[in-house]
């Protein structure tokens, strides 16, 4: 805090009762002067003072040029900057008081000696320049301090414009912004080569959230600023965030359920719009992998809707989508808004589109890949295999599993209309979903909550299922499932057998591709005096012996059931044409499904059978074992 201090002023007026100021410094109990009867009142605004021209003109250009007149003893100041106690401070100051120039009073101090003109040209150790100089000593040095005077320039416009105070107060919170980003840069350097993996904490004074003091303009010309000045993205969003929470604290929607009880007043609406959009518009450049966390994302976003506001909506539904695959079910649970004509529990339309501008984005990189492998279509072949492994394809499996999800939340709206549902469906490619189970899941919760829809549009919503995607879980729970249509339990059974008669046929062919060709080029490889330290897939001989003779036997069993199952298949089909299947018709499909299931058992086998392979199995390796050694 700096201090002020005016010395005696010599100078006396000359008149019917003239008085000097003592040599001693007067103070602020002192004031108003009650010795010497005034000569002269000021109006300020609604405040009227009564003081004396003498020491008023010996620092005051404006007041000196009112009162070249004598016998002016009134004049009027209706816009000093700061009002009346910022004109009492600048007065007492021109009477030899002792005033403190301190953070809260510098700008408009500051403004008033400018407005009345309080240089040099009057007085030595004027007022503009003590203020001048606590500004540069103090104030532009700190961030924090900065941006308090600042915020009381918020008041001073436009004087504190036209003495380019706020231009000077931006420009320095930027530098010193940026280099505060050098020094922890520099410390985080430290830590790195130190070897400890420990990043400096944010402290809990940290500069960005005392941004929140300021005006709406005053914050988008701050970080303007420092964007312009290299800050980086990541400590953008965070003052972005910080500055978000506290000016809309008490406006902010949350549960659509309450709100209808709530009502929100059209200022306050008005003013979460404008701060809504202009977070927007500050928000940093966009990437797949954005400093911007998605939970904020979905919150603007929601908040857009809430307050109808149109002109950044597809702006923040395009960064959504672009890195969708970062959001979890909470984030897409967006709610309509509630004086609209819609009147669903969720704003499907608007995910929709998320969904689809992910998916375009899919389809560019797949653009892209593809001319890249043209490009190289001489390297590798194993390039072309598709990696699921690969951060593309984690992506949109992990945005599959979401949008199951989501079907599965918002199908518990009774207001959802099935062609809606059906759109958001069928949205995703084939290769998104390894396996339907979310999807048959969402769909089976439709239709219980909704179980009057007609037959034909149950039909297209099984239709969205890829039976051959569902797990033997899911099977065993479709085919027992009386919502479904019949068609959809038939095609479960059917596609269900498929599996089951290629699992037998590729366990045939491996069972006799080894009894056939491996064997006889087995003890070839024992011989030839490789270490058995080098352990390969093929080296491992006796323990695959072992495992396919216990497999032959069980697909020995297999090929009867099968033989039963066919039976049972005709059977299925007769049944059909019955005009009537009802409940018969699905025990019967449960008694097929848990057949089904025992295929799979392998626990059933007989220890004896067990314990007859596993002995015939090493006494053949043993035996080869010595016909190789000989």
């Amino acid at each position: 805090m700096g201090l002020v201090t005016v010395g005696e002023l010599k100078p006396t007026f000359t008149g019917k009762r003239g008085f000097r100021l003592n040599s001693s410094i007067r103070h602020a109990s002192e004031w108003p002067i009650s010795d010497v009867s005034s000569d002269l009142t000021v109006q300020v605004g609604s405040s009227s003072f009564c003081l004396h021209k003498f020491p008023l003109v010996s620092r005051s250009g404006k007041i000196r040029k009112l009162l070249t007149d004598s016998k002016t003893s009134s004049i009027s100041l209706p816009s000093v900057p700061g009002g009346a106690e910022a004109f009492e401070l600048a007065a007492k100051f021109c009477y030899g008081i002792n005033i403190e120039i301190n953070l809260l009073n510098v700008a408009k101090l500051r403004c008033a000696s400018h407005y009345l003109e309080m240089t040099e040209e009057f007085s030595e150790e004027n007022l503009a320049i003590k203020t001048e100089h606590f500004f540069k000593e103090t104030i532009l040095p700190s961030i924090s301090n900065s941006i308090l005077a600042l915020h009381h320039c918020e008041a001073l416009v436009p004087v504190s414009e036209d003495l380019n105070l706020v231009n000077r107060l931006v420009i320095a919170i930027a530098n010193n912004a940026c280099k505060e980003q050098l020094t922890s840069g520099l410390l985080k350097l430290d830590y790195t080569f130190s070897g400890a993996n420990i990043e400096p904490e944010t402290p809990l004074d940290w500069w960005g959230k005392s941004l929140a003091v300021l005006n709406l303009d005053f914050f988008q010309i701050v970080v303007s600023a420092v964007k312009s000045k290299g800050l980086r993205q990541d400590v953008i969003s965070k003052i972005l965030i910080s500055y978000t929470n506290k000016s809309l604290q008490g406006l902010i929607i949350r549960d659509p359920k309450l709100d209808k009880e709530r009502v929100i007043d059209l200022e306050s609406k008005k003013k979460q719009r404008m701060i809504v959009e202009t977070i927007v518009r500050l928000l940093p450049t966009q990437g797949r992998r954005s400093s911007v966390p998605m939970a904020f994302l979905s919150s603007l976003l929601k908040m857009v809707i809430a307050t109808s506001s149109g002109s950044c909506r597809s702006e923040l539904e395009r960064r959504i989508g672009l890195q969708l695959d970062q959001a979890i079910l909470e984030d897409v649970l967006i709610p309509t808004n509630l004086n609209g004509n819609n009147n669903t529990m969720y704003d499907t339309d608007s995910i929709l589109r998320i969904f689809s501008i992910f998916l375009n984005l899919d389809e560019e990189d797949d653009d892209e890949e593809q001319d890249q492998h043209h490009r190289n279509r001489f390297g590798d072949e194993t390039e072309m295999i598709y990696d699921f492994d690969s951060p593309k394809q984690s992506s949109i499996l992990k945005v599959s599993k979401l949008m199951d999800n989501y079907l599965a939340e918002i199908a518990l709206d009774p207001n959802l209309t099935t062609s809606k549902f059906i759109a958001l469906a069928e949205l995703l490619p084939d290769h998104a979903r390894i396996i339907s189970d979310g999807l048959y899941r969402a769909v089976d919760i439709y239709l219980k909550v909704h179980p009057n829809i007609k037959d034909s549009e149950r039909y297209r919503l099984c239709k969205t299922i890829d039976s051959q995607k569902l797990s033997q879980e899911a099977c065993s729970h479709a085919a027992q499932n009386e919502r479904l249509p019949v068609q959809m339990a038939v095609q479960v059974l059917y596609f269900e057998q498929i599996r089951l008669r290629n699992a037998m046929s590729s366990s045939i062919g491996s069972t006799q591709f080894l009894f056939s060709g491996n064997c006889h080029q087995f003890p070839q490889r024992a011989g030839s005096g490789a270490g058995s330290g080098a352990i390969s897939p093929r080296d491992n001989y006796a323990s695959v012996r072992r495992e396919n003779r216990e497999l032959k036997l069980e697909v020995a069993r297999m090929r009867m059931r099968l033989t039963d199952l066919e039976k049972d298949h005709i059977s299925i089909k007769q049944e059909l044409v019955k005009s009537n299947p009802g409940t018969k018709l699905f025990k019967s499909f449960a008694k097929k499904i848990s057949k089904l299931n025992s295929l799979f058992s392998f626990s059933s086998l007989k220890p004896s059978l067990s314990a007859k392979a596993s002995t015939d199995s090493r006494f053949l390796f043993q035996r080869k074992r010595r016909h190789s050694v000989s």
